[in-house]
Formats: C-alpha cells, structure tokens, sequence
C-alpha cells in the first residue's frame, strides 16, 4: 500500500513541476510578445509546440485520468491566450501592477513550497470537477475562497462562481461593438479616472482602456434602463485584469442580473439608499457609540460607505486587498461589503471618536486604505467575527420600503396642495383683473367670497356629521359586544355543565375515602382491642400480633397515598378544568378580535365609500356652483343691454316731443294736419311707453329671479 502511496506522489510531484514549466515558459513568451510586437508570430507558432511537448520519462503517458483532463484544461486556456492578442496584453498589463504578476511568478515558479503545489492540485480538481463539488461539498468550496483563490485559477474559477461559462449574449458581443451608444461621451470622459497610477490603464487610448471602452458601451447598449454608471468600470477593469473582454462582459452582466449591482446602479439608485439604511442600523446595534458620534456630527453614512457598496472596496483598498475580497463577493454576495464594512468601522472606533467630520473624512481617504498593506487576513478573520442576521436585514428591507412609501404619498399630496395652491392663485388674479375692469365685478367678487364661505361652511358641518355617525357606530359596536350573543350563552352552559359534572364526580370520590378511612378506624379499633393482652401471650403469637400491626400500619399507610393521590387528581381535574375554561376565553377573545377587525375593515370601507361620495359632491356642488355664477353673469349682462335699450326709446320720446313743441311755435303745419299729427304722436308715445313699461316689469323679473336662486 506504502509502494503505491509513493507511485501516486511521485507522479504528481512530476507532473505538477511539468506544469510549472509549461506555464513559466509560456508566460515567458508573453511577456516577450507584449514587449515587441513585431516578434508575436513568431512567439505564437513557436509556442504551440508546447502543446505536444517532449518530455521526460515521468509525463502524460504515465498519468491517471484525472490529471490528463487538468492538463487538458490548462492547454484550452493557454490555446485562448494565444489566440486573443489582446488578451495576452491584458493579463500581461494587469498582471505587472498586482503582488503576484505572471513574470514575477515565472521568474520564481521553481521555488514554489509545498503549500502551494498542493493548492494548484486542490483548485485543479475543483475547476475540473466543479458541478459535484459545489453541489455535496458548497461549505468547504466557500472556506476555500474566503482563504483566497489562486491568481492562476482566479479567472475560470470566477466564471464558475457566477455561472458565466456559457451565456449565449457572448456571442453578440462583437455586434454590440459594431453599434452607437448615447453613453460613449460619458464612458470617454471617465475612462481615464478608472485605476489612473495602473500600468494597464494609465496611458491615453491604450489597450486597457480601449478594452474598458468596448465592454462598458456594449453593456450600456444591452441594459438601457441603466446604461452607463461611473463605479460600474473599477469592477469592469478587475475583471479585464483577470480574462479577456468577451469573458468579462459576460462576467459583468451575471454580476449586474444576479448580485443586486444593476438595482445599484440604476439612475434612482433605491438600492444604495436600502443598503445604506441597512449599515447604518447595523451601527446603530453593533457600534452605539460611533452611531452617535456620526449623529453628532452630522456625518451620513453615504458620505464615507456609497463607494463601497457601488465599487466593492475597490476604490478603497488596494488591489491585492480588493481582490480577496471580491472573491467572497463573487461567492457570497453583498453579504461581505456589510461585513467588512462594519469590520473597519470596529477597528477604527477609538480614532473616529476623536474627529470632527473633516477628520473623519481624511481618516477615511488616507488612514483606512493603507491599514492592511501587510495582508487581508486579518480584516477578513475580523469581517466574519461581525454578527450578520440574513432576516433581520429583510425586515429592515421592508421597513425602508414602508418609509419610502410614505415619502412618496407625502410628496404627491404636496405636489397637489401647490397645484391647487396655484389654480387659486390664478382664480384670484383673474377676479382682481374682472374688478378693475367693472363696476358690477366688486358685487361678483363679494358673493363669490359669499360663496365660498357658505360651501366650507357646508363640508365643516359634512365633517361634524360624518364624525358624529362614526363616533356612533363606534358606540353601537361596544354595546353589541358588550351583550352576549347566542353562541356565547350556549358555550357557557356547556362548560357550566361540564364543571358540575366534575364537581359531582369529586365528591364521590371523596366520599368513598371517608368511608374507607372509616373502615380502617373501624378495623384498627378492633385490632387494638384483640391485641391488649398479647405480651401475656407466649412468644410465637407476640410475634404474630406483631407481623398484624406492621400489616396494619402499611395498609394505613396504603389508604393514605391513595387519599392523596386521590386529592392531587382531584386538583389536576381542578387545573384542567380552569386551563379549559381560560383556553375557551381566550378563543372567544380571539374571536371577538377578529370580529372587531373585521367591523374595523367594514367601516374604514364604508369611510373611504363616504369620503368618495363626499368628494363627489363637492366637485357636483362646485360645478354647479359655476354654473349658477355663469347664469347670473348672463343675466346680469342681458339686464344691461335692456336698460341701454329703455335709455335710449327715453331719448327718441324725448326728441319727438322736442319736435312736436318745435312744430307748435313755428306754426308750419296747419291746423287740421297739426291735431292729426299730434294724435299720431301721441300714439307713438304710448306705444313707446308701453314698450318701456314692459321692459321695466320684465328686467325687474329677471333679477328677482337671480336674487332668488
């Protein structure tokens, strides 16, 4: 068993330093390729040799089948680098920057411990076993990312975590490129500010941001609610450090759909706000003083910890840290940034507690970011000592969305007060222009205040009587359930019945032991008189009469525990009796809840029904209101125009009589045609006076009529 125990070591042992070899080799060419570009071919096809290598004795001829599928996995990846230029460029790129770059790796892969050979092994089987690992063994899959994924394995295994192997959209991507955005200005303009001092990225229209550029603009054309969002690129470019674009981009949509980042990023960002609201209660339980002290200062959560929910403490930290912690973010979720989060808050308790809210705000850009250049370890041994409750943060969840919900109804009814602030305004200006304009409006204006004052009389008075029929309801409710109903009466006899029934049967029972105890005395008494002379007796019948005492005593002593336990069952049936009879007024106190929240409901519905038909009739009183004032401004007008009417039939009188004195003095008309002429305008006179009294009665109808309605 020891020999085979040594085969297996030594197989692996060599195969694992072949590897070693491979890749540092491989990477080796990389790095030349990316140095000059005019010897990447040649780089590319004396590479591929290395996919059927000539090795040693000890190879893949003698393997098992598990480490052939390894390697296996590990030529396909090496294939993809090949293949992809800038690919290659940018795992050369991003490497340089990170603790542990490729070249720097190459140069000392021969000098790897044994710690982390037996790492490589242990990633290997699970990237290449990954479905029944993350199915049976979930728990040790999730200890190992929290230790820290391998930087060679980082890529695939990320891809695993989210489950972005296979996403049919990358097969769109190289069309998405092809289209416009509407957020390519945006996308140009904060492309320099993401990772400024990386080599990857620092210099103008390099490969890192031209790659960035491709992957943000065709995310922003495939989510358009969201678009475009500034956090959103430190996450795109860690990502662009690990794999290529087309990998990336299908990493960051299962990010977006499947890690709560798109709710985020969205343009009302209502994600951040619960978020937000979430940590700041976990202060308040965890760090109560520092809760206060940010109270105090008036220092918002959102001033310091926006950031790191949005960039997962990429813009916080640097990278190497950032990156352990997006592991557990790609396995564990938004769940970590609270932790950690909170995590740093505890370890910088007794500092904050001394600043003031600039303080504060430089501890947090220049103290927090290099606290743990020596390693993540310990903030992440420190995150998961932080208490985290999953159900909790749901009810907070729900708390938010009930005080957002009120802010809403708040803001609208707000939005409707200024509304109908302004339309009175501009009913107000309109009147004051009519009075200008009017010697009748003064009088409109006066009655239309008139008015007013009548209808908010009038809905006072609706609201005195809709609250006197509530209060009445309300009164009518407690007396019936003061009253007891049918059902009630019936259950109560019930129970009475059944306490008597048990009442009776005690005291059977209790007549039965007195007549037992009786018995006994009666026995004992008997005994007592055979026994006066049994020390006379000889020897054998003392000893007799000794064995009927102790007899005697236990039978007694039998009689008595049987008393007692008849008394404890004759209390037991006493408890259970009064837990019957408090179980059954619970119920009915029950009931009677349900029946009250039920009235309740009943009469909030009838109250909003009421309100309806209130509101209602205020918009038909209103409108006819307008109505009427409408008619009465009609008929004022139409009183005017007969009045016009009547003043001027006043002044044709007053010209024919003018002209009929006129006709007298000159004496032009002869005396015949003179007394003919008078008669025809005496005629017309009384017709036109007759005309003008007509009038007179029919204008004066008119505004009697509108007095009246």
């Amino acid at each position: 068993m020891m020999v085979a125990t040594d085969k297996v070591a030594g197989k692996l042992s060599s195969t694992l330093s072949w590897v070693k070899n491979t890749v540092s080799h491989r990477v080796s060419q990389m790095a030349s390729q990316v140095a000059s570009p005019s010897a990447s071919l040649h780089t590319t096809s004396s590479s591929t040799t290395l996919s059927t290598p000539a090795l040693s004795p000890s190879s893949p001829t003698q393997l098992s089948p598990d480490d052939l599928e390894l390697l296996a996995k590990l030529e396909e990846q090496n294939r993809l680098l090949e293949t992809d230029s800038k690919s290659l460029r940018s795992v050369n790129g991003s490497r340089r920057n990170s603790g542990s770059s490729l070249v720097s790796s190459s140069s000392a892969s021969s000098n790897l411990s044994h710690l982390e050979e037996d790492s490589w092994i242990l990633w290997g089987r699970i990237v290449n076993e990954w479905e029944d690992v993350r199915k049976k063994k979930e728990k040790q899959v999730k200890e190992l990312v929290r230790k820290g994924i391998p930087h060679h394995f980082r890529a695939i295994v990320w891809q695993l975590l989210c489950s972005a192997q296979s996403m049919s959209i990358k097969d769109q991507y190289s069309e998405l490129l092809k289209m416009t955005s509407p957020c390519e200005k945006l996308i140009r303009r904060d492309i320099a500010r993401t990772y400024p001092e990386h080599d990857f990225f620092k210099e103008k229209d390099s490969l890192g941001q031209e790659v960035l550029f491709n992957v943000m603009k065709a995310y922003s054309l495939v989510d358009r609610e969201v678009g475009y969002c500034q956090g959103s690129a430190f996450i795109v470019g860690l990502l662009l450090m690990q794999m290529p674009e087309e990998e990336a981009f299908c990493v960051f949509v299962k990010l977006m759909q499947d890690y709560r980042l798109r709710e985020l990023f969205k343009p009302s960002m209502a994600e951040l706000g619960l978020c937000m609201y979430q940590f700041e209660c976990m202060i308040q339980e965890h760090l109560p003083e520092l809760y206060v002290h940010f109270q105090s200062q008036s220092f918002h959560t959102s001033m310091y910890a926006s950031s790191w929910f949005l960039t997962i403490f990429l813009t916080t930290f640097p990278l190497p840290i950032a990156t352990r912690i997006f592991d557990i973010f790609m396995s564990e979720g938004l769940e970590i940034v609270f932790r950690v989060g909170l995590a740093v808050l505890q370890m910088n308790q007794a500092e904050l507690l001394q600043l003031d809210m600039e303080g504060m705000l430089q501890h947090f850009q220049k103290v927090i970011p290099h606290q743990f250049d020596s390693g993540p370890d310990k903030l992440i041994q420190a995150s998961y000592q932080v208490k985290y409750n999953a159900k909790k943060m749901k009810k907070l969840e729900k708390e938010y969305t009930t005080i957002k919900t009120k802010e809403m109804e708040e803001q609208v009814e707000i939005k409707r007060l200024r509304t109908e602030n302004r339309l009175l305004k501009q009913r107000i200006e309109t009147l004051e222009k009519h009075k200008c304009s009017s010697r009748y409006s003064e009088d409109f204006v006066l009655q239309l205040e008139k008015e007013l004052v009548q209808a908010r009389l009038s809905e006072a008075e609706h609201h005195c009587a809709l609250k006197e029929m509530q209060d009445k309801v309300l009164e009518m409710e407690k007396r019936n359930s003061s009253l007891p109903d049918e059902e009630n009466v019936a259950r109560l006899q019930e129970e009475l019945i059944a306490v008597k029934l048990r009442e009776a049967e005690a005291l059977m029972g209790l007549k039965e032991l007195r007549q037992q105890v009786k018995d006994l005395e009666e026995h004992w008494q008997r005994h007592l008189a055979r026994t006066t002379g049994r020390w006379k007796d000889p020897p054998r019948k003392n000893t007799v009469n000794e064995l009927q005492d102790e007899l005697m005593t236990v039978r007694l002593r039998e009689a008595e525990t049987q008393a007692e336990l008849r008394e404890i069952k004759q209390r037991m049936m006493e408890m259970e009796t009064q837990n019957q009879i408090n179980s059954n007024h619970l119920r009915r106190a029950e009931q009677e809840v349900t029946n009250l929240q039920e009235k309740v409901q009943c009469l909030s519905a009838q109250n909003k029904g009421l309100l309806a038909q209130l509101s209602e009739a205020k918009r038909r009183q209103a409108e006819i209101e307008c109505k009427s004032k409408e008619e009465v401004m009609a008929a004022r007008l139409r009183e005017a125009d007969r009045i016009a009417a009547m003043a001027e039939l006043q002044q044709h009188v007053a010209e024919l009589e003018i002209q009929k004195e006129e006709g007298k003095i000159q004496g032009q008309l002869n005396k015949s045609d003179s007394n003919q002429y008078i008669r025809e305008l005496k005629d017309q006179i009384a017709e036109l006076h007759h005309e003008v009294s007509d009038k007179i009665l029919l204008s004066l109808s008119t505004c009697t009529f509108c007095q009246i309605f």
